[in-house]
């Protein structure tokens, strides 16, 4: 029986025009701008060097998609808006995609440009005991040398180094759904979910770390920052690094780290009846000036202070006694930069309330660019699906950084950047000669 495919379709005019569809188009791409992604990867190699930090079993034999290629379509994937593995059943028709990913011929006569969902499901759930007598599951990722390429990526995209770094740390919560390994129910955030680590410096990502929620929130962070401190410090030997983080990172083994190698700490620390009574006086001082101007007071206090039990040794605290209308709103920070170049306020609103931007960057990974999307059933396959999201930043980032400086998107968020200037609807046509 003949089999008709319709190749327009009418719908109600407008005026004394009439109004039709046609499906005899070349094929079309809605992520023609993801070409800028590719100019910034060619330009940093960063998938490349991605691609470097796994090893790859499977016989050259029998492979159609290689390692980088496999790695290039998931991590454009989703700095595109491809959340899911199953919407690459849909891309791998796409040639756009194809071009992305580095493909020879983006548009076979035969088979498919690209690699369905379960080629690339292999990626994430290859045990790490995988070799060449392995059936399926081949390609190992090196966990450590993945961890080093963040710190590389970002040395690599300055020119020179700066004088100064700061090193923003951060714990937040990925809520899960399912039966995951590591799932545990963590009080504060009230969901179960897993608490991954964040180390920024800027907008720059250096540390994306997955772990359970059933641990203190600083757990692992002087691993991480003596591993990126050293690794920042054998390109500039010279750079000067703080570290900056909230009170859930004001432990003694964190600043007495800083303390023996250098770096130079901006602490949130939690108020405790002890630190509200040193700061009294500050306190009465700012109700008073409230009262009289009938506008938000601050009155900062700069002292030493030592917990008693928890901390080493005794350390500078900054107060801020603050009144609102609500009432007193006491805080306090704990640092070791020095008392004759950064005064109490200057520690206070400049140093540590800057970290608030930090913040920003988490909600951009997590929400534009599927950082929460851990539904694997193995913590390794979901840290590998949280650093695929990494890459993923490393690139629209860089773009925003170094392409669009001096632009009205240099400031923009990544879904900004993602319906500006990668949605964009295009006919693809295929030469011998010419992708135009």
């Amino acid at each position: 029986m003949t089999q008709c495919t319709q190749r327009s379709l009418e719908f109600q005019g407008l005026g004394r025009r009439e109004v039709t569809a046609r499906f005899d188009a070349p094929a079309i791409t809605s992520d023609a701008g993801g070409l800028l992604l590719r100019e910034v990867d060619s330009k940093f190699q960063f998938i490349e060097q991605f691609a470097n930090c796994f090893v790859d079993f499977r016989s050259p034999l029998f492979t159609v998609h290689s390692l980088q290629e496999l790695l290039s379509q998931r991590i454009f994937g989703i700095a595109l808006g491809y959340e899911d593995l199953i919407d690459h059943e849909q891309l791998r028709h796409d040639p756009l995609l194809a071009v992305l990913a580095g493909k020879d011929d983006p548009a076979p006569s035969e088979g498919f440009a690209l690699a369905g969902k379960s080629t690339l499901n292999r990626l994430e759930l290859t045990p790490v005991g995988a070799n060449e007598d392995s059936r399926y599951k081949k390609i190992v990722a090196r966990h450590r040398d993945i961890e080093e390429f963040f710190v590389s990526a970002f040395l690599q995209v300055h020119a020179r180094p700066p004088e100064r770094i700061v090193l923003d740390v951060d714990a937040t919560d990925d809520p899960l759904h399912g039966h995951q390994l590591g799932r545990f129910f963590h009080g504060y955030y009230k969901n179960y979910c897993y608490l991954p680590l964040y180390i920024f410096c800027g907008s720059h990502l250096l540390c994306a770390k997955l772990r359970p929620s059933d641990i203190d929130g600083a757990a692992g962070t002087v691993g991480q920052l003596d591993r990126i401190v050293k690794q920042i410090r054998q390109a500039w030997p010279q750079v000067r690094i703080v570290v900056r983080g909230d009170s859930g990172f004001c432990r003694d083994n964190l600043m007495s780290w800083c303390e023996r190698n250098q770096v130079k700490y901006v602490l949130g620390l939690a108020k405790n009846e002890r630190l509200k009574r040193i700061l009294g006086k500050e306190l009465y001082d700012a109700k008073q000036l409230f009262e009289s101007t009938g506008s938000a007071a601050r009155v900062f206090k700069d002292f030493r202070y030592r917990t008693k039990k928890s901390w080493s040794r005794v350390r500078r605290v900054i107060g801020k006694a603050e009144h609102l209308a609500k009432g007193q709103n006491p805080r306090f920070v704990v640092t070791n930069l020095p008392i004759d170049e950064y005064d109490a306020v200057q520690v206070y609103e400049k140093e540590y309330c800057a970290r608030g931007d930090m913040e920003n960057r988490i909600k951009e990974q997590q929400l534009y660019l599927f950082a929460d999307r851990t539904s694997a059933s193995t913590m390794r396959a979901n840290q590998l699906r949280l650093w695929f999201s990494s890459v993923a930043y490393v690139l629209i980032n860089t773009l925003r950084e170094v392409g669009l400086q001096g632009t009205e998107f240099e400031k923009a968020q990544c879904h900004t950047i993602r319906l500006k200037l990668f949605k964009i609807g295009a006919a693809i046509r295929i030469t011998v000669r010419k992708v135009w």
